[in-house]
C-alpha cells in the first residue's frame, strides 16, 4: 500500500525539518524531536556509553516504557562506517514507518552524533589514560600532576579520594549493562564532584574505577551514596559493592588510595548486610594494605590456610568455609553457631574435625583460630568469592557426600 501525496509531503517536510535542524546546528534534542515527528514515533537516543542523548516522547510514562524496552519498542543500532555509535529506541504511533525514510533518518541522526560526540570522546580517552597513570604511579611529579588534571577539568592540587564500584546481575540481563553501569557511576559522581573520571577495570568491565577531586576530604562519601541511588534506580536486579578510599591530601598519594578503595570493595562485597564500605571501616583488614600492590603473599597465606576448605566446599557443595566464618564472628562459641546456622552442635563439631584434617588447623587453639582468621581475610582481600554451597547433610554427617 503507497502512501497518499500529500502523506508523502508530510514525511518529506518533516525530513526537511531534520536537515534545517542538523544545518543550523541545532543538536540532537532538537533533531530527534524533528525525527520524531518525520517517523510519527517517540523515540529515545542514547550513545555507546549507555547515555541518553536526547528523548522525543509524548509523556513520562512513554519515555520509562522507551527506556525499559516495553510493548512495542524497537531498538536500532546506529553506525557510521559499520561503527556502532549508539542506538535509538523507537515506538512507532499510528504505523510503522517507510522502512527507507527510517533508514536515512537514522543515518541522519548517526552522522550528527559522530559529528558532535567525538570531540567528547576524545577528551574522555584523555582523561581515562590520565587516571590510570595516576592510580598506578606513573607520574611522579607532583605538580606535572595537578597541571595535566585541570588540563582535564580535574583539580587534585588539594588531593583526592578513589572509589571503586562494582556490579553483578542476580539474572541473566542484556549485554550492554556494563556500559550503563560506566554511565550511572559517573553521573552520580560528577552529581557532587563535576571533575570525577571513571574508567572500567582492564580486566572486568563490571568494575569500575573512579578518581574524585576531594578538596574538603567529605566528596568520596557523598559520591558514594549519590553512584548507590544512581545504581539502584537505573539497574534494578543487580547487587552492588561500593568501596573508598581514604582522603589523599597530596595528589602522590591516590595510589595508595586505589589500593585502600580495593580492599574495601573486596571486604563490603563478602558482606551480606552492607553495600558501601569505607577504608576506614575495614578494621584488622587494614594490616594488609601493604599486600595489595603485591599480592603474592597473601596468595601464599591464602593458599597455606583456607584454600583447601574452598577446593572441598566447591568438590561436595558443603559449608565449611561459611561454618568456620560463622564460628569466628560468635567468638569461637560452637552453640552460638549451631544456633545461628540453625543446625546441631555436633555438625558443627564434624565439621571443625574436617577443616583440620584438610588444613592441619585446630579451630580449638588460638594459633588456628588466628591462622584461619587471617586466611579468610586474605581471601576476601584478594577478593576471591567464597563457595556457598548447600550444607545439607544430616547430624553429624556433616561434610560427607554419598559415593
Amino acid at each position: 500500500m503507497h502512501e497518499s501525496p500529500t502523506a508523502g509531503g508530510r514525511g518529506l517536510d518533516a525530513l526537511g525539518a531534520i536537515t534545517d535542524a542538523v544545518e543550523a546546528g541545532a543538536g540532537l534534542p532538537e533533531i530527534l524531536r524533528a525525527a520524531a515527528r518525520a517517523l510519527d514515533a517517540s523515540l529515545v537516543l542514547i550513545d555507546r556509553s549507555a547515555t541518553v542523548l536526547a528523548v522525543a516522547a509524548r509523556s513520562p510514562a512513554d519515555e520509562r516504557s522507551l527506556m525499559r524496552d516495553g510493548e512495542g519498542v524497537t531498538t536500532i543500532e546506529l553506525k557510521v562506517a559499520d561503527a556502532s555509535v549508539g542506538t535509538l529506541r523507537m515506538r512507532a504511533r499510528e504505523r510503522t514507518p517507510d522502512a527507507s525514510l527510517l533508514r536515512l533518518v537514522c543515518t541522519l541522526i548517526a552522522s550528527e552524533m559522530e559529528r558532535t560526540r567525538a570531540p567528547e570522546r576524545a577528551s574522555e580517552e584523555a582523561a581515562t589514560s590520565f587516571q590510570r597513570a595516576v592510580l598506578a604511579g606513573d607520574i611522579a611529579d607532583g605538580d606535572d600532576l595537578v597541571a595535566r588534571g585541570k588540563e582535564l577539568g580535574t583539580d587534585l592540587a588539594v588531593g583526592g579520594t578513589v572509589v571503586v564500584v562494582r556490579a553483578h546481575p542476580r539474572k541473566a540481563t542484556e549485554d550492554d549493562w556494563r556500559r550503563r553501569l560506566l554511565a550511572l557511576a559517573l553521573r552520580g559522581a560528577r552529581s557532587v564532584a563535576s571533575g570525577s573520571i571513571g574508567s572500567p577495570n582492564a580486566n572486568d568491565a563490571g568494575q569500575i574505577v573512579l578518581l574524585v577531586p576531594d578538596p574538603q576530604g567529605e566528596a568520596g562519601r557523598r559520591v558514594s551514596s549519590a553512584i548507590l541511588r544512581e545504581l539502584e534506580s537505573g539497574l534494578p536486579g543487580f547487587a552492588f559493592a561500593i568501596g573508598r578510599s581514604r582522603h589523599a591530601a597530596d595528589p602522590l598519594e591516590l595510589k595508595r588510595a586505589a589500593d585502600e578503595a580495593l580492599l574495601a570493595v573486596n571486604v563490603v562485597q563478602g558482606d551480606p548486610e552492607r553495600t558501601e564500605l569505607a577504608f576506614t571501616d575495614t578494621g584488622t583488614y587494614q594490616l594488609l594494605l601493604p599486600y595489595m600492590s603485591d599480592p603474592a603473599e597473601l596468595r601464599r597465606f591464602y593458599d597455606e590456610t583456607v584454600r583447601p576448605l574452598v577446593a572441598y566446599d566447591e568438590q561436595y557443595e558443603t559449608d565449611l568455609l561459611g561454618t568456620l566464618s560463622t564460628f569466628l564472628e560468635c567468638d569461637a562459641n560452637v552453640n552460638a553457631t549451631a544456633a545461628r546456622l540453625f543446625t546441631h552442635r555436633h555438625t558443627i563439631r564434624y565439621r571443625f574435625e574436617r577443616v583440620r584434617e584438610l588444613t592441619g588447623l585446630d579451630v580449638s587453639s588460638t594459633d588456628g583460630r588466628e591462622k584461619l582468621s587471617l586466611g579468610l581475610k586474605a581471601m576476601r582481600v584478594l577478593g576471591i568469592a567464597a563457595p556457598r554451597g548447600p550444607a545439607t547433610e544430616p547430624g553429624a554427617e556433616g561434610g560427607r557426600v554419598p559415593r
